[in-house]
């Protein structure tokens, strides 16, 4: 019976194995946690050093650098058969390198739920682990569907949120992106939604002229803290300095396992805070 693996990843290259990688490095923190998930964690090699979940298994494993600057020198001496990457949280010219030394490179690009989820089963391919991937899909499914009928008619009022993922200068993002869709599942319009670039600069009073009924600051991957907080609500008048929030990063942003109570966890949230505003 033939073993070879063949996927396409979420850029349209094709990564072939032939058979289930035994030494895996991951370039990203959400997908990290998600191998362990599914059952592939004994098989980690490497990872970066922001990678730090789940935080025990990964206190043996080597660490190779940060997300946009890997130690590259450091991958010859662990021989890894299979590397993840993702095309945003990692620069395209380590990714290039990686592949090009002949190291099957599988490069995640969600950018959407959907898009997420489908991004898990062909990591469940490669990595041998089917049924486990196809079981967390249905669980984020699940989810996903329990937390639109608990929206429910909220989602026709769509409050306009400005939710910036860096500062000095500020930066949002567009409709073209993950996290777009998280807050669009939740029932709020992305102010931003409809920039020309995915990850526009602006600044607060270009934001503020786009009318946001909303403010939300995720922890990551700027930051953002109750200090920040506190200047936005000095720096706009009322009733939006009293919808001034941190949210969870990881909730927002990552990938793969997290989806399953992270999205949750900021519906929660945000629903107490639409309560509050009606």
């Amino acid at each position: 019976m033939d073993s070879r693996i063949s996927v396409i990843d979420d850029l349209g290259f094709r990564v072939e194995l032939d058979s289930a990688p035994r030494r895996i490095v991951s370039l990203v923190p959400s997908w990290t946690e998600t191998v362990f998930a599914l059952g592939a964690g004994a098989n980690m090699v490497g990872v970066t050093r922001y990678c730090v979940e789940p935080a025990q298994a990964l206190a043996s494993v080597a660490r190779i650098g940060g997300t946009k600057n890997p130690e590259l020198q450091a991958f010859a001496a662990l021989k890894p058969d299979f590397i993840i990457a993702n095309a945003e949280e990692n620069r395209r010219e380590d990714v290039e390198r990686l592949r090009e030394s002949g190291i099957p490179v599988f490069t995640t690009y969600p950018r959407t739920i959907a898009g997420a989820v489908e991004s898990i089963l062909k990591l469940g391919r490669v990595l041998g682990c089917d049924a486990a991937a196809d079981s967390l899909a249905r669980e984020i499914v699940r989810s996903v569907s329990e937390i639109e009928t608990a929206v429910g008619v909220w989602s026709r009022l769509r409050f306009r949120v400005f939710c910036p993922i860096w500062k000095n200068p500020w930066m949002a993002f567009n409709g073209d992106t993950y996290a777009h869709d998280v807050l669009r599942m939740l029932g709020f319009n992305n102010v931003y939604a409809s920039a020309g670039e995915r990850y526009p600069m602006t600044t607060l009073a270009e934001a503020l002229d786009l009318r946001p009924d909303v403010i939300l600051l995720p922890d990551e991957p700027y930051a953002f803290s109750e200090r920040d907080v506190e200047e936005l609500k000095a720096a706009v008048a009322p009733p939006l300095s009293r919808r001034v929030l941190v949210v969870s990063g990881r909730d927002l942003h990552w990938y793969g396992v997290h989806m399953v109570g992270g999205l949750k966890s900021l519906a929660d949230r945000l629903a107490r805070l639409r309560a509050a505003m009606l």
